[in-house]
């Protein structure tokens, strides 16, 4: 998810009544709940940031060891800076606890989105895929938001509890849904006389919950449609994407180090070449994002 969302449901937790258990709890949740993302640090380098995001800071690791730091830092900032006179100081256990409740609270949202996160880094770097939520659900921050401004308006932790609530029977409803829509758009794919797909996604689009963007891996090529629930309708697009992995120049740029970055991220990647005087340039990008910027573009020269 985006970090506003993170940034809220931390500034929720807090409102909610956790933030009075220590010194630095509203801090500390807000803090936990965007630190994974202190992957965007490679935006700085040469390395393909698709290849990186998502993985070292947010595996098994980092779920561990985050907590920990972010404890360490305002344990030494509570003993550097003391409490005002009749203010307790920070308390670790309360600060680790809540740092633990942030962290992996990013890594659950980020979850849910059809960009996909490494859970098992560095052991397995393995995608998992909720396809549930859009990376940006104005949803939640409206649920969220509201909460945390009338809880902050009138003093009290319930709208942040009820927003709380209100989000987490939104995300369970919209698990069941994506869970739902992705086996009858495999029925529909099949009863089409579809050969069993590769690989599939009936995933989230933005601002409405009631449609979704299908792909279907089919071999050689893919299939793209949508899905949408008022009414329920399955609708597949006539054209097909070829996924053009088989020209030899496409072998030669995929040894390319920003292709090989790209492609550790990709999850539906398809190829184009484009001759340019004696060369051609070869471009993979994913169709999960097409359309949606160089970011998700890779493109090499070759013989």
């Amino acid at each position: 998810m985006d970090n506003v969302c993170h940034t809220l449901v931390g500034a929720a937790l807090g409102e909610a009544g956790l933030k009075a258990r220590t010194r630095f709890g509203a801090v500390t949740l807000m803090v936990s709940a965007n630190l994974p993302d202190v992957d965007v640090l490679v935006f700085a380098t040469n390395v393909p940031s698709v290849a990186f995001r998502r993985g070292w800071t947010h595996g098994t690791i980092a779920q561990l060891s985050l907590p920990l730091l972010l404890t360490a830092s305002l344990y030494v900032l509570d003993r550097l800076r003391p409490a005002r006179v009749g203010v307790a100081p920070a308390r670790v256990g309360a600060l680790l606890l809540l740092s633990y409740l942030g962290v992996l609270s990013h890594v659950g949202l980020d979850w849910l989105n059809n960009y996909g996160v490494r859970l098992l880094m560095p052991f397995d770097g393995r995608w998992f895929y909720g396809d549930t939520l859009f990376i940006i659900d104005p949803w939640l921050w409206l649920a969220l938001g509201v909460g945390v401004w009338l809880a902050r308006r009138v003093d009290t932790v319930w709208p942040a509890r009820w927003a709380l609530l209100a989000a987490g029977c939104y995300i369970i409803a919209m698990c069941a849904a994506a869970h739902v829509a992705r086996g009858i758009v495999l029925d529909h794919w099949q009863a089409a006389g579809g050969v069993s797909p590769v690989g599939a996604m009936v995933g989230p689009v933005p601002v409405t919950p009631l449609r979704r963007e299908v792909i279907i891996d089919a071999g050689d090529h893919y299939v793209t449609g949508e899905f949408s629930w008022f009414p329920l309708r399955v609708v597949f697009d006539p054209r097909q994407v070829p996924k053009g992995d088989q020209d030899p120049r496409v072998a030669r740029a995929r040894e390319a180090p920003a292709v090989r970055g790209f492609l550790v991220w990709s999850r539906f990647p398809y190829w184009t070449l484009e001759p340019i005087g004696g060369r051609a340039r070869v471009t993979v990008r994913d169709m999960r994002m097409v359309g949606r910027g160089g970011l998700f573009t890779q493109s090499v020269d070759v013989e």
